[in-house]
């Protein structure tokens, strides 16, 4: 399994419906093709309930090691990926819904006097959930009630989902404080990632330079260095060679092209150096993947 997401990083996937939008799931980290879930956004909300294992959830620059019995509130338009911790596996639930089926409409009492400042706040991009505390106890149980609420399939399905979603924000909005500095520099740093991660999707396949990705953002090469790491944990050469791989999965799988030809595809001009990096992030080689993954005759310079 793939996210499919565009070259802006947003999830192109319907969360629901217009009529209820609402998404609730069951996934696991290794039902993705690279054991983790990358770095994506959507103009959703998402709430999600660690049911065993752990995941190293990433919400912009905030790093949660979340155990099972433990959650996290990703708010609606903010970057966040996830991967396993110590190479364990994950499942959860997750629970993506649109803020419009709490406030109703645009300027409602709903949405001015209770959302708008937490959905707009740039310093309230995730919360974490633990059970040691109990209002957030509470939100957890609520999580898991929707949950069971999906698989029960009640006559009022929708209306309990609304109704226990509406709970939860109750509790968010009674028990989170919020913090009016930073908002500008905040969006600022978030915006600058967000437009290095899109030339990176645009060009991939081209030669990168550090100086291509810094004007990006009309910043010097270290500062632009540091910022990035601060926020992704990663540094943007390492994210540009794990991009290279990820895009080059559906090439392996569904092309008949032999990995030379697929490594240069993607951006890399040494078939080997291609190689040792797909290995170091797949655990894999392109060949040992193609031949598990791929449908249909072998590759005839491989057959």
């Amino acid at each position: 399994m793939q996210l499919i997401i565009d070259q802006a990083q947003k999830e192109l996937k319907n969360h629901g419906s217009y009529e209820f939008p609402v998404l609730i799931s069951y996934e696991r980290l290794s039902y993705f093709d690279t054991k983790e879930f990358p770095w994506h956004w959507h103009p959703e909300i998402e709430l999600t309930l660690i049911i065993e294992g752990d995941i190293a959830y990433q919400v912009n620059d905030n790093i949660y090691h979340l155990r099972a019995g433990e959650g996290l509130f990703c708010n609606t338009n903010v970057l966040h990926s996830g991967h396993r911790h110590q190479s364990l596996d994950c499942s959860y639930l997750s629970v993506t819904f649109h803020p419009r089926l709490l406030y109703g409409y645009s300027s409602s009492v709903m949405q001015n006097k209770y959302m708008k400042h937490i959905l707009k706040n740039p310093s309230l991009s995730s919360i974490y959930f633990t059970p040691e505390e109990p209002w957030q106890k509470e939100v957890l149980y609520l999580i898991k009630k929707i949950g069971t609420l999906d698989k029960e399939r009640p006559i009022s399905l929708e209306l309990q989902i609304q109704i226990t979603l509406l709970s939860v924000w109750q509790q968010i909005f009674e028990h989170i404080k919020i913090q009016e500095s930073d908002f500008l520099e905040n969006d600022r740093d978030t915006e600058r990632i967000r437009r290095i991660m899109e030339y990176i999707q645009l060009h991939y396949a081209e030669k990168i330079t550090l100086e291509h990705l810094a004007d990006q953002i009309h910043l010097c090469k270290s500062e632009s260095c540091r910022l990035f790491k601060r926020y992704m944990n990663v540094s943007m050469f390492d994210y540009l060679l794990d991009y290279r791989v990820e895009r080059s999965l559906e090439l392996l799988r569904h092309s008949p092209f032999d990995i030379t030809w697929i490594a240069g595809q993607v951006g890399f001009a040494n078939p080997g150096y291609y190689s040792k990096i797909f290995k170091r992030k797949m655990n894999c080689t392109p060949l040992e993947y193609r031949k598990k993954y791929k449908k249909g005759p072998k590759a005839p310079s491989e057959s």
